[in-house]
């Protein structure tokens, strides 16, 4: 085994359960997303900003997109 596969199961376990939490986090806004009736700014751009802004997307989608009219 290399150094560099060494590296990669050491951390391994740290950054696993990164990647769960950024697909759910991902899955969650998305759903909120298509059941919202009301956004502020238009749908598709929140849809790019959930998917491609990895974890503060969806946080900014539930802290600044969604209207609780």
């Amino acid at each position: 085994m290399n150094e560099s596969t060494m590296e990669l199961s050491k951390l391994l376990p740290i950054i696993a359960p990164l990647f769960v939490i950024q697909l759910i986090l991902v899955i969650v806004a998305l759903v909120a997303l298509a059941k919202a009736s009301q956004t502020r700014g238009p749908k598709w751009l929140w849809v790019l900003v959930i998917v491609f802004v990895n974890i503060i997307g969806p946080v900014l989608f539930f802290v600044v997109g969604r209207r609780n009219d």
